[in-house]
């Protein structure tokens, strides 16, 4: 027997692995069959490439076995390349080398949230101390007679001695300790295996005893029965080639992923290899997640490396627009243990997420000419998807495409391609209206010039349009500009319409000096036709629609921002008001032009007794 010494304060060394490596102690059994397999990995590569091992027979398989007695043990043991005493004290004596002193330092220090160090130590195999008073590792090398028992309790010593093992492989034994005793359980163990490992690519057998009962009355004997049974599913579905899979069997594995009763309404399966290996599977489901909108909604991503589970609760494996997508992301190039809090600064994952995104939207896009499924998924994720032209810039060319608005002119959804495509030859801008419904929108009076003139606009009825298209700003260099707002209309004005306004500009001072502080200016209006007043935005300042979501907000600071009322100047009403100088008549019809324009706009009105009486003097007047 050898006897070593760690040379670093284990203690602190496991201090930092329970609480910056592992969020659940369960996660010490992912290691020691990850380890397993891993074992199990470099075995078969060299049964088929090295002449040496070519003969060896062997079942390539892990073995779980455990005692609940007291406290009980738990062993998992392999038939994979196993070790040699030297290897022993090499590949388990990471703890005791002078590079555990170097990340001791460095996740103490400023470096504590790097990614990359983490995992760089190999320090997966110490996770069992926190299950266990002691641990024992027993191998046998590939090819070698002789087997080594590794023994710690993780206190400062370990051994290395030699032992028996009938085959190649190693075997790990936990002599669990209180907070590992819950291990020493079947059903424990399988829940922990099918929810981490169910996908590791060798069969995992849990060894256990199942007790019975023979005959009746005083002749009933207890019988205790020793059981093996597979309890994983031994294949990375994700991993298997395209060619061999079929819609049905995505399906099934989406209803397992989901636990969703409908099949998926888009399956995206990528294979990626040179720089970075990887495998990804996504589905879009057919209906949003109930918790699509809530600040704590849960990801629908999980990330496994080389088929062992890391985490499903990463919401940085994904962008946020793109929380309803469900699915696998599988790297072959990041460490087993790397932290969840700081998987984002991870160049693996980050380039793995950057590629993801662009091929789940180019997918999208490709669903797009499919007018009735493409319908079906915008109707669920249009909110969504329009975040993402907010919060993810080098996608955004893309996005754009993705997106579809109702129109004054086309039936049903259109693009801005299509828009596009029906633009007026000396057309020069893309033109929106925002509101609170396309109803109420499509017969606003905003619009009587546009309809007038045979010009498109498209009916933006999301909250998030009004926060949203002002950053985006253009499409394929053509603006796009909001016909709530006053500048909308420069470029359709006419000299007709300059004489008009000289006209009209006395009576539009009258109207301006009952109004005074109401708004903020009073002008002729280029836009309608049919209607005798509107309200629009000041280039700067927030639309109604915009007011409104601020004050659902709690941000009521908005009582210096005052409305731009634009007046008709061939409207009949402004015509005989420019004839009377009755001061009462002005006045009451300055503050029904503007408070039925703030009606129509759906503004809440501050004095609505007030309007009544004005209106039925008006209407009294108008009936002598």
């Amino acid at each position: 027997m050898s006897k070593h010494t760690f040379k670093t304060e284990v203690s602190q060394l496991l201090n930092i692995i329970v609480h910056s490596l592992y969020s659940h102690k369960e996660i010490f059994l992912r290691e020691l069959i990850s380890n397993a397999s891993d074992a199990l990995d470099k075995l078969k590569y060299l049964a088929l490439t090295d002449d040496q091992f070519k003969k060896l027979k062997t079942k390539f398989q892990i073995d779980i076995e455990f005692d609940s007695k007291d406290h009980g043990y738990l062993k998992v043991s392999d038939t994979g390349i196993g070790m040699d005493e030297k290897e022993l004290s090499q590949n388990l004596g990471t703890i005791a080398s002078s590079g555990t002193r170097q990340f001791v330092d460095k996740m103490t220090g400023d470096a504590k949230k790097d990614a990359n160090l983490i995992g760089q130590f190999g320090m997966g195999f110490y996770s069992s101390f926190m299950v266990s008073d002691k641990v024992e590792v027993i191998s046998r090398k590939a090819g070698e007679d002789k087997a080594f028992c590794w023994t710690s309790d993780g206190k400062g010593r370990f051994t290395v001695e030699e032992a028996e093992r009938k085959k190649n492989g190693t075997t790990v034994i936990c002599h669990l300790n209180e907070e590992g005793k819950e291990y020493a359980n079947r059903w424990q163990i399988e829940n922990v295996i099918k929810r981490y490992s169910n996908h590791i690519p060798f069969p995992i057998f849990l060894h256990y005893e199942e007790t019975t009962f023979e005959g009746e009355g005083d002749k009933r004997k207890e019988k205790r029965e020793k059981k093996v049974e597979q309890i994983n599913a031994a294949s990375a579905f994700w991993k298997r080639p395209k060619s061999e899979l079929k819609d049905e069997d995505y399906n099934e594995f989406y209803k397992t992923l989901s636990h969703d009763t409908d099949d998926p309404l888009l399956t995206i399966h990528t294979h990626a290899e040179g720089a970075l290996e990887y495998s990804t599977l996504f589905y879009i489901p057919k209906k949003a997640p109930f918790d699509m909108f809530q600040v704590e909604y849960h990801p629908g991503v999980k990330l496994y490396v080389k088929r062992v589970f890391i985490t499903d609760e990463d919401k940085e494996l994904i962008p946020s627009y793109l929380r309803f997508v469900r699915g696998i992301i599988d790297s072959e190039d990041l460490p087993l243990n790397v932290s969840r809090e700081v998987l984002q600064k991870n160049k693996v994952i980050v380039n793995i997420r950057s590629a993801s995104v662009k091929k789940i939207l180019n997918e999208v896009g490709k669903l797009s000419t499919d007018k009735l499924r493409y319908e079906e998924f915008y109707n669920e994720y249009r909110k969504p998807i329009k975040e993402g032209l907010y919060t993810d810039f080098s996608n955004r060319d893309a996005l754009l495409e993705l997106l579809r608005y109702r129109s004054t002119k086309a039936e049903g959804y259109t693009s801005l391609s299509d828009y596009k495509n029906r633009m007026k030859p000396d057309q020069k801008a893309i033109y929106y209206i925002t509101g609170e419904n396309t109803d109420s929108l499509m017969s606003s009076p905003l619009l009587e010039v546009y309809k007038q003139k045979d010009l498109e606009v498209l009916i933006m009825d999301d909250e998030i349009d009004e926060i949203v298209t002002p950053t985006v700003g253009k499409y394929k260099d053509i603006e796009l500009k909001s016909v709530n707002r006053s500048d909308a209309t420069k470029e359709l004005e006419t000299e007709e319409d300059k004489d008009k306004e000289k006209e009209v500009k006395p009576l539009l001072k009258k109207i301006k000096n009952v109004l005074k502080d109401s708004v903020k200016d009073v002008r002729p209006s280029v836009r309608l036709s049919d209607s005798p007043s509107c309200i629009v935005a000041d280039e700067s300042d927030p639309t109604m629609q915009m007011q409104h979501m601020l004050k659902a907000m709690g941000q009521d600071a908005l009582q210096d921002v005052k409305p731009i009322l634009e007046i008709n100047p061939n409207h009949e009403i402004i015509e005989k008001l420019k004839s009377t100088e009755d001061k009462k008549v002005i006045e009451d019809v300055s503050w029904l032009l503007l408070e039925q324009a703030l009606l129509i706009e759906g503004a809440t009105l501050k004095n609505p007794a007030q309007f009544a009486k004005r209106l039925n003097t008006v209407v009294a007047r108008a009936l002598k």
